[in-house]
């Protein structure tokens, strides 16, 4: 229980002031092609490879409530500068901000990039970024920034909903 309770998502929101593993419908293996500054969206393995060096870049910096900043992230501001380092896209702040953008997508639809959502506490608070498989990655209380399984142990009974920032 202890263990549960230190797990928790982060409350990037501001304080007043079981489903099965998604199937993967990425292709994360497409062959590379050059984006540039091109219009239309970034090709799935090019996505990974952004996302992936902005998370081992990151990866370990701890949990800061309302963190926005490489000395410390809360879920919401780490999805916020991971998308824009890595994809050059501008989210909104918090996740209450968060679930009401983007568009809806079944869980066995995601993608790469989408963000996946928590329900922590009776509340959706907490939110990190797909990956494929069935990882996310996210600004966790316990460790900071770090990955996890949609379906581990934790996470599995908690997923609440899906978003797409196209």
């Amino acid at each position: 229980m202890l263990w549960a309770l230190v797990l928790a998502g982060c409350a990037s929101q501001q304080p007043q002031v079981s489903p099965q593993p998604p199937s993967v419908t990425t292709d994360i293996h497409a062959p590379r092609t050059e984006t540039g500054n091109t219009a239309g969206p970034v090709p799935q393995s090019a996505t990974v490879d952004r996302l992936r060096q902005v998370f081992e870049r990151y990866q370990g910096v701890p949990y800061q409530y309302g963190g926005t900043t490489p000395k410390g992230f809360d879920c919401s501001g780490f999805i916020r500068q991971a998308f824009a380092e890595g994809l050059d896209r501008h989210l909104p702040r918090t996740t209450r901000q968060m679930l009401t953008e983007g568009r809806s997508v079944p869980q066995d639809q995601l993608r790469v990039g989408d963000l996946v959502f928590f329900n922590i506490r009776g509340r959706e608070q907490h939110a990190g970024i797909y990956m494929g498989g069935d990882r996310f990655i996210h600004a966790s209380t316990s460790v900071g920034v770090t990955e996890s399984s949609l379906n581990g142990l934790y996470w599995r009974g908690r997923f609440t909903q899906a978003r797409r920032f196209d």
